[in-house]
């Protein structure tokens, strides 16, 4: 992720609350599914403000920003399991088959290169280990039009609203285990995926 989506992040971090609100319904299901796997090291990639960080209630919880800003207030939610740290999830440092989950909760369509964290996910992701993409994604029905009309103003607030999964080559890396939709028409999804 740039220095440039790093500061627009820290300057948008009071508003953040706002699109919790908008992602509550998303995120209960993605708690729900990891909180069900036995216990594991987890890395969270845009751990953000950090208000769902609560929610994790079975794992060893790694949470990394690029915005210090979004660090600082996740600080006040965090939980004596969780260690915060600033760092980039398209270098990240940690050793090779650090992790046994990954989550990426909003996160794939607002890095520089989503290809470039999908490797270094799956590099520091242990064999078997569990992937979790949380986002939207461009559907193939009317709502595509949206999508591409937000297109420009989408580079101002530094995400990408045209995103296709199938166009994420890193993906094939790994094995799709589950897909849940959410709303009429399918316009975000969880993909969990294995490392093979």
């Amino acid at each position: 992720m740039s220095q440039q989506t790093a500061n627009f992040y820290n300057k948008f971090s009071v508003f953040y609350p706002l699109v919790d609100i908008f992602l509550k319904p998303q995120k209960r299901k993605l708690f729900h599914e990891i909180n069900t796997l036995p216990f594991g090291k987890l890395l969270e990639i845009g751990v953000g403000n950090g208000a769902h960080l609560p929610l994790y209630k079975t794992h060893g919880i790694t949470g990394i920003d690029t915005s210090l800003n979004m660090l600082e207030i996740a600080k006040k939610h965090n939980p004596s399991n969780i260690n915060l740290l600033q760092m980039n999830g398209e270098t990240l440092l940690f050793q090779d088959e650090s992790f046994d989950y990954i989550v990426l909760s909003h996160t794939i369509a607002v890095v520089d290169n989503p290809e470039k964290l999908l490797e270094e996910s799956y590099r520091v992701l242990k064999p078997n280990g569990k992937i979790f993409i949380l986002n939207h994604f461009t559907p193939k029905n009317w709502l595509r039009l949206v999508d591409y009309s937000f297109h420009f103003f989408s580079k101002i607030f530094h995400f990408k609203s045209v995103f296709h999964a199938e166009e994420l080559k890193t993906l094939e890396k790994y094995r799709l285990e589950k897909e849940v939709n959410f709303g009429t028409f399918s316009y975000f999804k969880l993909l969990i995926y294995c490392k093979s």
